[in-house]
């Protein structure tokens, strides 16, 4: 289903956009667990925390789930921000091909809080 707009967004480059994937796919936790594939804010909007709006009730799912959450990215400078939300930096990759280096980030579930009145 998103083979084709893929295709078409990476344009002259979707070899190597597939090479990444497969890179990616060879370090990806095999464990059941939530893929976060994409996050981004416009940079006019940043910092006006809409990010964390957008991912808590992701998070939320994966806690009620029971599941843990795993993502990459590509920029040093979102670890601190993944941080904030639970995420710990697992492990990072080069990929090859002068694509970026990636942070691996994986977060575990977190247990439901129990009501006031308990």
């Amino acid at each position: 289903m998103m083979a084709e707009p893929f295709a078409e967004a990476a344009g002259e480059r979707v070899d190597r956009a597939l090479g990444v994937f497969g890179e990616l796919t060879e370090v990806h936790p095999s464990e059941p667990h939530w893929y976060l594939q994409g996050l981004g804010t416009h940079p006019d909007w940043q910092r006006r925390g809409l990010a964390s709006k957008v991912l808590a009730p992701v998070l939320g799912q994966c806690d009620a789930d029971g599941l843990p959450a795993y993502l990459e990215t590509q920029k040093e400078s979102n670890v601190p921000f993944y941080r904030r939300h639970g995420f710990e930096v697992t492990a990072t990759k080069q990929l090859s091909n002068g694509a970026p280096k990636m942070w691996l980030m994986w977060r575990e579930a977190r247990p439901a809080a129990l009501p006031a009145n308990c």
